[in-house]
């Protein structure tokens, strides 16, 4: 095996093991595209595990390797061969073979790669760009440019589209996934010391930080809590329903793996509120069950020949 073919497959694992949801949509795009997008995924997974779960390291060693990536992202998007003696961790070590193979061969812009650890630097304490919180929805999107956005428009080169005007609608769908994330994840964000959640929009309806921590410590769910989630639920649909329109501007290849992927994500909201919005002290998953009965009709339009537009 190669050291490109194994970086791939590792790739690969890590999109299976970290990104459920996400690996299932991916089964549905062709090999090519699939390989490109977990290399993409295995990338951006492994810069934010460095930020959110290594407990070995400082935040200044944190800080110190997000700089070192971002040398060797320079070096190696002019000469994806010139990585390997690279003192990035291994774990990045194994992911830049198949991650620079993907950015030149789909020529993905650069800026996006570094606008993404950009944000990424805004998580790591004592950094000049540091945020422990966001005082309105529009500095969370300053943030969530790069974290997110910048996810959405890098995919569009490895799916393929049928017509300008897609990029709107993939940076709204970056957005809707980020914001889903911030919404099912608010416990363990607070456990880290942050909180994404905008606080004018949580001020709205009666809560600050110290309330979140408290029904955090307490395991329960104050109903001023659960009409502000409420709210940024609905904005959120409101993100999503702005992405919607962009699936059908995409190759018809890849339309049942994002389609799968929409809904899906979409549906951690549907569980949240079916779960009672106790975001604090537990995680909202669509269930197995769920995420194959979305995925095998797509399976299935992928076999039909296309007769008109599919949607």
């Amino acid at each position: 095996m190669t050291a490109l073919s194994d970086s791939y497959r590792y790739c690969g694992a890590v999109t299976a093991e970290h990104g459920r949801t996400y690996h299932l949509a991916t089964r549905l795009l062709p090999e090519r595209r699939q390989a490109a997008v977990h290399a993409l995924y295995g990338f951006a997974r492994t810069v934010d595990d460095l930020v959110d779960v290594d407990p070995g390291r400082t935040a200044g060693e944190c800080a110190a390797e997000l700089d070192r990536i971002d040398a060797v992202l320079r070096r190696g998007f002019t000469d994806k061969n010139a990585v390997g003696d690279t003192a990035c961790s291994p774990e990045m070590r194994r992911v830049l073979p198949a991650f620079l193979d993907t950015v030149a061969d789909f020529a993905i812009p650069h800026d996006y790669f570094f606008a993404f650890l950009n944000s990424m630097r805004m998580d790591v304490p004592g950094t000049p760009e540091h945020r422990a919180d966001y005082a309105t929805l529009t500095e969370l999107r300053t943030y969530m440019y790069g974290s997110a956005v910048v996810i959405g428009l890098q995919m569009l080169p490895v799916l393929g589209t049928t017509g300008p005007g897609a990029e709107p609608h993939a940076a709204a769908l970056g957005e809707a996934f980020q914001l889903t994330n911030f919404l099912r994840d608010v416990g363990e964000d607070l456990d880290r010391g942050r909180v994404y959640l905008p606080a004018e929009e949580l001020a709205a309806f009666g809560v600050d930080t110290e309330l979140l921590a408290q029904s955090r410590r307490r395991g329960t769910t104050d109903q001023r809590i659960v009409r502000a989630l409420a709210h940024l639920i609905a904005v959120t649909r409101s993100v999503y329903r702005d992405a919607e329109p962009g699936i059908a501007m995409l190759d018809r290849r890849v339309q049942p793996g994002i389609r799968t992927a929409f809904v899906l994500y979409s549906r951690i909201l549907d569980e949240i509120e079916r779960g009672g919005y106790r975001v604090l002290d537990r995680r909202a998953t669509v269930p197995r069950r769920n995420r194959w009965a979305t995925a095998v009709p797509q399976f299935a339009r992928l076999a039909v020949p296309a007769r008109g537009r599919m949607w």
